[in-house]
């Protein structure tokens, strides 16, 4: 049995005939939708299962394609596949803080160049306190045991010239007062440092640069230069 047209609804017959769009057509009945011109195979564009000429094709706008239930479900599975991710990276990173940045070659070569800076920085401050520093405070001198003031004259006229009191030496400014407590073990790398472990509580400490601290640590009684980030402030 033979079809019926797309558009006239006629019968179709086998010379005639033009199958496109899912339908058949008659050769002067498949024509553009708007101006009715004849197309063919070559020139014609599908909308609907309906031919349009390139002029009068419709156009189709952003939103008519995303609302589509097939961009849906693109959309909604991709918007899953990046949780996923997100929380893979965020289980793999989970407990390292910044170590995924820092630990680049580059983070690495900037953090051993500020290094070398706060060491050569605190050495340049401990040579100059060294270097200009008050001396050691001198004690007021004591008369020896044996010592006899020379008796008075029997002239009673006389009066002897009382000897100069001699003041007692300044005494050293008192202690500021700042007290750390240890959060580390720390094992002196210099001379001029001291070790330290944790809980050892810090006294006369005073700040040299962001990095180092000077004090004495109150279980030993050694004193000398310290890292600032071992301690906290009590």
């Amino acid at each position: 049995m033979n079809p019926l047209c797309g558009r006239c609804n006629l019968v179709v017959y086998p010379t005639e005939k033009v199958n496109c769009l899912d339908k058949y057509w008659h050769k002067g009945c498949f024509s553009c939708e708007v101006c009715k011109m004849t197309l063919n195979m070559k020139n014609y564009k599908g909308f609907e299962k309906r031919p349009y000429c390139n002029a009068h094709y419709p156009k189709t706008t952003f939103t008519c394609v995303t609302d589509t239930p097939e961009n849906n479900r693109l959309k909604q599975q991709s918007k899953m596949q990046s949780q996923v991710l997100y929380r893979e990276d965020f289980e793999k990173n989970k407990g390292k803080g910044f170590s995924v940045v820092a630990d680049t070659p580059e983070m690495q070569r900037i953090k051993k160049s500020q290094n070398q800076i706060s060491n050569i920085k605190y050495h340049e401050d401990f040579e100059k306190k060294k270097m200009g520093g008050p001396g050691p405070n001198q004690q007021p001198s004591s008369p020896s045991p044996g010592y006899q003031p020379p008796a008075a004259s029997q002239n009673f006229h006389y009066e002897p010239t009382p000897a100069p009191v001699q003041q007692a030496a300044a005494a050293p400014p008192p202690s500021a007062g700042k007290r750390y407590r240890a959060v580390y073990d720390y094992s002196a790398a210099d001379e001029d440092e001291v070790s330290f472990m944790d809980g050892d509580v810090i006294i006369d400490v005073q700040q040299i640069d962001e990095g180092w601290m000077y004090g004495r640590v109150e279980r030993t009684g050694q004193q000398g230069m310290l890292p600032a980030n071992y301690v906290e402030a009590i």
